[in-house]
């Protein structure tokens, strides 16, 4: 974070803490009082790649990799228009292709690959899939209601339980602030001995302990969770589909090498072809060095090509 700074004015993180860095769609980063002097009237070129920018589209840069706040604007933009789900297609390989799709798209607008065409095509299929890019986004708005509805219920009902929780602390503390109260009186006015008076209020304050308890074990605890679930409740959830494909199958790989079959690795040392071989050092051993294997791919390629090609 210390390296971050303003390519204009030179400015960092390390001289300024309090500094506040602004990006744009082009991804280049700028402090906020150079865009302030370079955009006094509303546009203006960046100052790196020289594209005409708009004051209002900067933004506060979020993390340190300025490339990253631009690839978040530009996923909010493209899914906006590809803003299509699961159930919209027939297959999952035909979801997973739409993903693959819009991926692509992303990462071209953001690495300045083929932009144009990449507008183009963003464009075409805007046009093509207006009437179904509306009623997902229908659909998306109401969805985020009813979550913002749940959040809010869920929101009202903590805080009516922090202030139940609070007036009952109330309430025990005066319950207990009256019972030292009418210790002390009695203390002063009965004619029992203190021993006995005591007695008392100890068994008057165990009471009243063991009825605070019994009202803790009576609050009822939250039983809904934010996305409208209750707790407990079993959710049946359908296994994903399956996708019937064929195993690979393992097949030895066949070497056409025009000569003699080579010996085996176990057969190397029996027929003295190490005597001949250096023997492989501690140090060569580390990585799976092995002296046989060496020997053996040496006569691989000493016996390859020795017979004429057939015609």
């Amino acid at each position: 974070m210390d390296d971050q700074g303003c390519p204009r004015c030179k400015t960092t993180k390390y001289r300024n803490p309090s500094l506040k860095l602004m990006v744009n769609v082009c991804g280049h980063t700028l402090c906020e009082n150079c865009v302030e002097m370079l955009f006094v009237r509303g546009s203006g070129n960046c100052v790196q790649c020289d594209t005409p920018l708009r004051k209002s589209n900067f933004r506060v840069q979020l993390f340190e990799d300025a490339s990253v706040d631009k690839e978040v604007e530009i996923r909010k933009k493209v899914m906006k228009i590809y803003n299509m789900r699961e159930f919209d297609f027939s297959t999952l390989r035909d979801y997973n292709d739409y993903l693959e799709q819009v991926e692509d798209m992303v990462y071209n607008l953001t690495n300045n690959i083929d932009v144009e065409n990449t507008k183009l095509r963003m464009e075409q299929y805007q046009r093509e899939n207006k009437d179904v890019i509306q009623r997902n986004k229908a659909k998306l708005t109401r969805e985020q209601e009813e979550l913002e509805e749940l959040l809010l219920l869920e929101q009202q009902s903590n805080e009516q339980r922090r202030l139940d929780v609070l007036q009952e602390e109330q309430r025990q503390l005066q319950a207990k602030r009256k019972s030292k109260q009418a210790l002390l009186d009695e203390l002063e006015k009965s004619q029992l001995p203190a021993t006995i008076l005591l007695a008392q209020h100890k068994v008057r304050a165990a009471q009243l302990e063991t009825e605070i308890e019994q009202q803790k074990q009576n609050v009822k605890p939250t039983s809904l969770f934010s996305t409208g679930i209750q707790i407990g409740q079993t959710v049946s959830l359908q296994p994903l589909p399956r996708i019937q494909e064929v195993l690979y199958q393992y097949k030895p790989l066949q070497i056409e090498t025009y000569g003699p079959p080579a010996p085996d690795l176990e057969q190397l040392s029996r027929f003295g072809y190490l005597n001949h071989v250096r023997a492989a050092m501690p140090q060569d051993t580390a990585g799976g060095y092995s002296s046989a294997l060496a020997c053996y791919r040496a006569i691989q390629d000493a016996f390859s090509g020795l017979f004429p090609l057939k015609d």
